[in-house]
């Protein structure tokens, strides 16, 4: 299928592509994952600005949406994607293809930083993409603190969500630290 973007759409990949740290907040169906598949594509293909995408998102995007939205439109079909879900083993056999884009689901998030850091690996992924970044709004779990130390090295963070403070604006301040450390 071929993508003609909307006017809002174009406006979400130009700021994707103009600014390091982005949130996406769009309800659903307005095409998140499409537009930062697209300027993704053009930070890895074009400019040469990202390596390697983290995806986080939780178990039925990471495993169906994200994979069938690359699938799914003509000009993202050179794109690879690896899915590092499942058993330990299935996880870091998809963390060796160096594809393009991992995507992991959020549960595994602490694993997947403890993974590296056990082994005093380099972080490869340049790039980070929370998918339903409200998932993130406890400061105090475990899956917040181990991704706060990957977003803190990562040359870009994608947060997407369609509810950003689903019970207040409290929610949002630790979705805003993982762009930002704190600073605002």
């Amino acid at each position: 299928m071929r993508f003609k973007p909307h006017d809002y759409q174009t406006y979400t990949i130009h700021e994707i592509l103009k600014k390091p740290k982005v949130a996406l907040i769009l309800d659903m169906g307005l095409g998140k994952t499409v537009c930062t598949l697209t300027a993704l594509k053009h930070l890895m293909y074009e400019s040469f600005d990202v390596g390697r995408v983290l995806v986080i998102a939780p178990l039925r995007v990471a495993d169906i949406t994200w994979p069938d939205e690359i699938m799914k439109w003509e000009h993202l079909k050179d794109v690879t994607i690896a899915k590092a879900i499942g058993s330990a083993r299935e996880r870091e056999q998809a963390l060796a293809t160096r594809a393009d884009i991992t995507v992991i689901n959020r549960e595994n998030t602490k694993w997947l930083i403890d993974y590296y850091l056990s082994q005093k690996a380099k972080w490869p992924f340049d790039t980070i993409v929370i998918d339903e970044s409200s998932s993130f709004k406890n400061h105090q779990s475990q899956r917040f603190k181990a991704i706060r130390k990957a977003t803190a090295v990562a040359k870009r963070v994608i947060l997407l969500t369609g509810t950003p403070a689903p019970n207040g604006l409290m929610d949002l301040w630790p979705q805003m630290y993982l762009l930002d450390q704190g600073e605002r």
